[in-house]
């Protein structure tokens, strides 16, 4: 009969005792660390859904990045729009002012404020956040727009506004300064008016009525355009009046009405009654021409610059502006593109063709993207711009005979323009649509504080452990630990006359 050894048996208790000891160290990480496992493989058949939930929660974390990244940019483009909605009014205000005070003196007040205005503008334009330019849609690492200097006043070889609005009204004047209409008596006793050249420049002819007695009234007929009062038939009455519109190159209108009278000399916008018809259209012919000259130096004055502003901001680098063909600018018939290398370009951002909220896009969602690009050539912003430019660029000189009448017009023009005409984009569409992205972007991001807490949830189920538990197994692993070194250190102390015995 043979006899195990008792070096076996405590060999083998050894062996427990380790790997009880092991257990014990990796019950205390569960204890310390919350933790099942440090590793996939510990976990068993729970370690694919585990890798699942924790790349769900990377994703969603990874969308929140993206949310609040975006978001900080939106702000900062809301700020923006904010403070050039503000210039805006306060270019009004300043507008409206003027024409309460001497009107001069009011347009240079006004001008300082669009100058500092428009700086303004311009440097809200610039705005970047981290190197990111918010208004160049996709050309982030380049300024939206060119300095207020270099849009004013040129860049070397490049010409500015000023020189363009110059230009055109130098073309748009003529030599003589009566928007390129000719005044003359086609006989003795009649006085006619045309246009002189086939161009787009200058005042155009649209209509003319007379409730002049005895007179014949024709036209605007031919081309040029022109038109004539024969008063043959005997002298007016007076209180009778002519009556003629212009086309302007805006698009806008303007009349002027003459009044006969019996009074000499007469007042503004009138002509004496002559004791002859000869001497009446001599008088017709001379009021008419001061009437037209006024025309010219206010209403087409005004409507020159704008329409000069509108060529010079409507342009970007694929579409240079067109400009007068000269010099001589003032007998100029046609118009020319200008070049990048002798006109300043405005926007230097990326222009495109398509929208401009897609020039920035990013995804929120698993299936949502926002989108949150500008340009700051968009009508909204450039119509903005350019009219405070237009204002900050026209100076109504004192010794201008029709300072006040231009001032006039051309505020009443600017005003409209900067309200924004009804169907046009404005400032607070482009808000609008960044506050759409916005209030995606906020659903989005409370629907993943919803999803992630479910699902942290469901993953500390899995790969978490219950403190308590953890806390039981201890102690009994001590207890059974405890036990099986009495019993060992026993088996240890026995020699072959203990065991006999």
């Amino acid at each position: 009969m043979s006899v195990s050894t008792i070096g076996g048996y405590s060999g083998q208790s050894i062996q427990q005792l380790v790997a009880m000891r092991t257990q014990f160290d990796d019950l205390q990480r569960q204890l310390s660390t919350g933790q099942k496992s440090e590793t996939y493989a510990g976990l068993g058949l729970n370690r694919g859904i585990t890798v699942s939930l924790n790349a769900q929660l990377a994703a969603i974390g990874g969308y929140d990045d993206a949310i609040n990244n975006v978001g900080n940019r939106i702000s900062l483009m809301n700020v923006a729009l904010t403070r050039m909605t503000g210039l805006g009014s306060a270019v009004k205000a300043a507008i409206a002012q003027a024409r309460t005070t001497d009107p001069v003196a009011g347009a240079g007040a006004a001008q300082q404020t669009a100058q500092s205005s428009l700086d303004e503008l311009l440097g809200l334009l610039n705005t970047d956040a981290g190197g990111h330019y918010l208004f160049s849609g996709r050309a982030t690492d380049t300024p939206a727009v060119e300095s207020m200097d270099h849009i004013l006043n040129g860049n070397g070889g490049q010409a500015g506004l000023k020189q363009l609005i110059a230009e055109r009204n130098q073309a748009d004047l003529g030599a003589d300064g009566l928007g390129l209409l000719a005044i003359g008596p086609p006989s003795a006793t009649a006085v006619s008016l045309a246009e002189d050249a086939v161009s787009p420049f200058g005042l155009k002819l649209a209509s003319v009525t007379s409730t002049l007695t005895n007179a014949t009234v024709s036209g605007p007929s031919g081309s040029p355009a022109g038109l004539s009062v024969d008063l043959s038939g005997g002298n007016p009455n007076a209180g009778d009046s002519l009556t003629v519109r212009f086309n302007l190159p805006d698009g806008t209108t303007s009349t002027l009405t003459l009044t006969a009278t019996t009074t000499s000399p007469p007042g503004a916008n009138q002509f004496t009654i002559g004791a002859t018809t000869t001497a009446t259209a001599t008088n017709l012919q001379a009021a008419l021409t001061t009437a037209v000259g006024n025309v010219a130096g206010s209403a087409l004055t005004a409507a020159s610059a704008v329409t000069a502003s509108n060529d010079f901001f409507s342009a970007d680098a694929n579409n240079p502006p067109q400009r007068v063909a000269g010099p001589p600018f003032t007998s100029a018939t046609a118009v020319t593109a200008g070049t990048v290398n002798n006109t300043v370009i405005w926007y230097t951002g990326e222009t495109g063709s398509d929208p401009a909220r897609s020039t920035a896009t990013a995804r929120v969602d698993q299936n949502l993207s926002v989108a949150y690009g500008v340009r700051a050539n968009e009508d909204g912003i450039r119509s903005l711009v350019q009219n405070i430019a237009t204002l900050a660029a026209v100076t109504v000189s004192a010794g201008n005979p029709n300072a006040a009448d231009l001032s006039r017009e051309l505020d009443q023009r600017l005003t409209a323009n900067i309200v924004g005409q009804p169907g046009n984009q404005t400032l607070t569409t482009i808000a609008v649509d960044l506050a759409n992205a916005q209030t995606a972007m906020s659903a989005a991001k409370t629907r993943h504080q919803q999803t992630s807490s479910t699902l942290s949830d469901f993953l500390q189920q899995v790969v978490g452990v219950s403190n308590e538990e953890v806390g039981a197994r201890i102690l009994a692993l001590q207890t059974r630990m405890q036990a099986s070194m009495q019993t060992t250190a026993m088996l240890f102390q026995t020699n072959l006359i203990n065991y006999l015995r």
